[in-house]
C-alpha cells in the first residue's frame, strides 16, 4: 500500500532550522512528483515546495524562497524539506504529498497521496 510518513517537526526558536523528512513506501520517487504543503488552524492548505520526478526540478512558494529547500534521496525513497531562518508565521502542520501526473504542482487536489503531517512550531 502506498504510504507517506512525515517526521522531523518540532518546536524551534525564530531563526532556527529543521529538516523535515517524508519516507515513501509502495512506490518509487523517481516516477512521482512530490510536494510539501502546510496548513495552520482555520486556514487553507498552502503550497510550499515541489520537486518534479522528470528531472528533479524544484518549485517554491514566494514566502519560502531562499529559506526552504526541497530535495530527494532516491536510494532512501525519501523527500526532504530543509527549513531555515524560520519565522513564527511558518508555524503549521507540514504535509508531504505525491502524484504521478505532471503539470501544475501547486494545487492540493491534484495530488494522489498524502502523509499525516508533522507539526512545526516557531516560537520564542
Amino acid at each position: 500500500q502506498v504510504q507517506l510518513v512525515e517526521s522531523g517537526g518540532g518546536l524551534v526558536q525564530p531563526g532556527g532550522s529543521l529538516r523535515l523528512s517524508c519516507a515513501a513506501s509502495g512506490f518509487t520517487l523517481d516516477s512521482y512528483a512530490m510536494g510539501w504543503f502546510r496548513q495552520a488552524p482555520g486556514k487553507e492548505r498552502d503550497f510550499v515546495a515541489a520537486i518534479n520526478w522528470i528531472v528533479g526540478s524544484t518549485l517554491y512558494a514566494d514566502s519560502v524562497k531562499g529559506r526552504f529547500t526541497i530535495s530527494r534521496d532516491i536510494a532512501r525513497n525519501t523527500v526532504y524539506l530543509q527549513v531555515n531562518s524560520l519565522k513564527p508565521e511558518d508555524t503549521a502542520v507540514y504535509y508531504c504529498a505525491a502524484r504521478k501526473s505532471f503539470g501544475v504542482l501547486t494545487t492540493p487536489s491534484t495530488y494522489d497521496y498524502w502523509g499525516q503531517g508533522t507539526q512545526v512550531t516557531v516560537s520564542s
